[in-house]
């Protein structure tokens, strides 16, 4: 009698640490994983996206030298990955990820709000993202010096040199030139700014409008008609050696900027006003854009170098422009700006990821792999736009072009 009853509460004790076990394996947070990761630089029962945090924390532990630089910058790789790490501090409310953000800053800006290496007269739209920084912290800190800062950088969209129908040049040194990355570097930052901090109705309405001409100007000139893709540039001179001597556009599509150009797109629609008579044709150009990408998603769920190129030799999938793509859908699809049914491109794209292009390291690290280094048009030495030329640039691993999209995408899906 006495031998069944110990073998009863045996089995009930094992029952109950069976349970208990399920329950914590259910949560992610079983005594194993947490003593695994208790000992590691990034622990693996994070969401991605707070781990990726961690590892680009980890890769720079000075936020002003993103990008692998050997100084301090002023760049919009900067303001593309502490943007992210602001909504990753807004979800856990973590210190550290707050004072990474705000570190940046109060090294980059001087007590005079003048911007360390950043020159108005470059006229450049590269340099307008990293006052998204500015933006964040501005309203917490109150800094008059944040302020003035961002009154330099809008002060540079009111002086911008123009085409002949009013688009941005992408920077002084390319006359007469739109390119896909700049209506992210400036646009998202203009709308925000203005609906923040300029008082005047009839001056913001006159900047709201500008902001949509932009998105109008690279429809009516970059857009491909048959495909609905996006070429990466375009030359109003028709003079650049890229450009087409018929339509000024380049000759390609590129993954990362078509990428740039839907992240404007979505954010750019946090910031618009709800009523401006523009508002429905970005939503539309957004349908378009959600169109064209997915058919030209891999199988994998990724997306290729050059969009359409597919198994063309020496063509490669690539990080960086994947990111933005998940990223663009899974926020327009939660916005209801375009239909749910491309919630499973995004799932697809970001499972693509995870699969075969993000490692861990033993220290928890998390690596995002193949993504393009760089790529642009024109300057010195010349890049010319041509497949060779996309295919050929430099290929590396946690590029903040693809880090800061990674972060972005693995909130939106809550991966």
């Amino acid at each position: 009698m006495m031998s069944r009853i110990k073998i009863t509460r045996i089995s009930l004790i094992s029952l109950i640490a069976f349970s208990l076990s399920l329950v914590a394996c259910k949560n992610g947070y079983n005594a194993t994983t947490n003593k695994e990761s208790a000992g590691k630089i990034v622990p693996e029962n994070l969401k991605w996206s707070e781990r990726m945090v961690l590892s680009e924390m980890h890769r720079f532990p000075e936020a002003t030298k993103l990008d692998f630089s050997p100084v301090p910058q002023w760049g919009y790789t900067n303001g593309l990955v502490l943007g992210a790490c602001a909504k990753v501090y807004e979800k856990t409310k973590n210190q550290k990820y707050y004072d990474y953000i705000y570190a940046y800053a109060d090294q980059m800006i001087e007590k005079t709000g003048e911007i360390k290496r950043y020159k108005l007269a470059d006229q450049n739209l590269d340099m307008i993202k990293s006052g998204d920084v500015l933006l964040y912290l501005y309203p917490k800190t109150k800094e008059e010096r944040f302020l003035k800062a961002m009154q330099t950088l809008n002060s540079q969209l009111e002086s911008q040199p123009k085409t002949s129908d009013g688009g941005y040049w992408h920077k002084k040194i390319y006359p007469f030139q739109m390119w896909l990355d700049g209506l992210y570097m400036a646009e998202p930052f203009h709308a925000r700014y203005i609906r923040e901090y300029e008082k005047d109705a009839s001056k913001a309405e006159k900047v709201y409008d500008d902001v949509v001409l932009q998105f109008d100007l690279i429809q009516k000139h970059s857009q491909d008609q048959k495909t609905g893709l996006l070429f990466h540039g375009w030359d109003e001179s028709k003079e650049q050696s890229w450009a087409n001597k018929q339509t000024g556009n380049s000759q390609h599509f590129w993954s990362r900027g078509m990428g740039w150009y839907g992240m404007a797109l979505v954010d750019v629609l946090d910031f618009l006003p709800k009523n401006h008579p523009g508002r429905e044709r970005l939503i539309q150009y957004l349908n378009e854009y959600a169109e064209a990408i997915v058919k030209v998603q891999d199988q994998s769920g990724l997306w290729w170098q050059v969009l359409d190129q597919g198994n063309r030799q020496g063509n490669y999938l690539e990080a960086t422009g994947t990111a933005m793509f998940v990223y663009t859908l899974a926020k327009a699809a939660h916005k209801g700006y375009i239909p749910n049914k491309y919630l499973k491109n995004a799932n697809q794209g970001y499972d693509g990821l995870i699969k075969n292009l993000v490692t861990v390291e033993e220290n928890g690290v998390v690596n995002l792999n193949k993504c393009c280094a760089v790529a642009g048009l024109g300057g010195n030495p010349y890049r010319d736009g041509t497949y060779e030329y996309y295919i050929g640039e430099k290929i590396r691993s946690n590029d903040p072009k693809g880090t800061g999209p990674f972060i972005l995408a693995s909130l939106e899906l809550n991966k």
